[in-house]
């Protein structure tokens, strides 16, 4: 697991390569604010070795924050980010490991028939009552997701993960009522408090696409407030003085910038949006499609790129993300040792500072 320690220590040795505030607390913890992510490409062979050789060339230009999920690639994310992490100079606890459970994931390829595949792998086993699922592929059920806690740690190689994200929870909403959902939520959540007390996770969280960004009214919308009630009843019911919840990831980039715009969760001071509640509830905000799946390197409203600070327009997005009051990291696509260079020196610049990114809405 990431110590004080081990990521104090990373942190001193590359902190002079970067800006001011490049390496943001997480805790006690030093994390890059820059992190890799592990979502796209094909589940092949190729994919692996390009992946290895970024993931350890991230880890060794100043990147200690890895960010995956069992079904990324049929697993072979996981796989390959254990493996990087064994082979790279960095040490196990200078480096943020966080993986995600929720969907059920196929097995180093995609079978040539998945529905199949996945009743006989999770129903038929008994993983998952049907009753669970969502959409043939979803569950956020307790025992489901205690099973692959142990199925991630497997394929990572390690003993524990620094963050686990139960994984897009508004899934559910297409198969149930969203206090069903928050009720089920709640008893994994149960789980996960009882699996950081016995040192198999750090921290948990939930990882979303669309659940925080969109109005109240919306089908997939869960309420950040509601869950963090959720978060803390788990942990008194497991005997916890605290909640482990301690992070949300959410998409956020010049064109998806509604976890800042869209006031939709209610407080008692009124409707706030997702970052204002993060932020004022000390939770940690890890930011995904920050290149928007490579569209930002071609094209940028020019008033917006106009403020940022890069040499590139990839570096000028990636800082768009860094700049957004509450993230801890913003996660970016690696799957090539090419891109990481460039990735990685977009922390060389400073991100916009908190009137300068309002002004950007005004």
């Amino acid at each position: 697991m990431a110590t004080y320690e081990g990521t104090w220590a990373y942190r001193d040795r590359f902190h002079e390569d970067f800006a001011r505030t490049y390496f943001r607390p997480f805790g006690d913890f030093a994390l890059s604010s820059i992190g890799v992510g592990t979502y796209l490409g094909d589940p092949t062979d190729e994919a692996d070795e390009q992946y290895h050789e970024a993931i350890v060339t991230a880890l060794e230009s100043g990147v200690n924050v890895i960010d995956t999920a069992i079904n990324y690639r049929c697993q072979r994310s996981e796989r390959v980010v254990g493996a990087a992490i064994a082979d790279s100079e960095s040490q196990r606890d200078e480096v943020f490991v966080a993986t995600k459970g929720g969907f059920l994931p196929f097995d180093g390829s995609q079978p040539d028939d998945p529905g199949r595949y996945l009743h006989e792998e999770f129903v038929d086993s008994g993983l998952v009552d049907r009753d669970d699922l969502a959409m043939g592929q979803h569950s956020i059920a307790p025992g489901f997701i205690d099973a692959m806690v142990d199925r991630s740690l497997d394929n990572l190689g390690l003993d524990s993960v620094d963050l686990y994200y139960v994984h897009n929870p508004e899934t559910q909403l297409e198969v149930r009522s969203r206090e069903a959902v928050y009720d089920q939520l709640e008893a994994t959540f149960e789980v996960l408090e009882r699996r950081a007390n016995d040192g198999d996770l750090g921290a948990y969280g939930l990882a979303t696409w669309e659940a925080f960004r969109v109005p109240e009214g919306d089908d997939s919308y869960l309420s950040l407030p509601e869950i963090l009630t959720r978060a803390e009843q788990a942990a008194a019911t497991v005997g916890n003085d605290e909640s482990h919840f301690e992070a949300i990831q959410l998409p956020f980039n010049v064109y998806m910038a509604d976890a800042f715009t869209t006031p939709s969760h209610d407080t008692d001071a009124g409707p706030k949006s997702v970052l204002e509640v993060a932020h004022e509830a000390d939770l940690h905000v890890f930011t995904s499609a920050s290149l928007m799946q490579g569209r930002l390197t071609s094209e940028m409203p020019d008033r917006v790129e106009a403020e940022l600070s890069g040499e590139t327009r990839a570096q000028r997005a990636i800082n768009f993300a860094r700049s957004a009051p509450g993230v801890t990291c913003a996660l970016v696509g690696m799957g090539s040792s090419e891109h990481v260079d460039e990735n990685v020196a977009a922390g060389t610049f400073e991100p916009l500072g908190a009137g300068a990114f309002d002004a950007i809405f005004e």
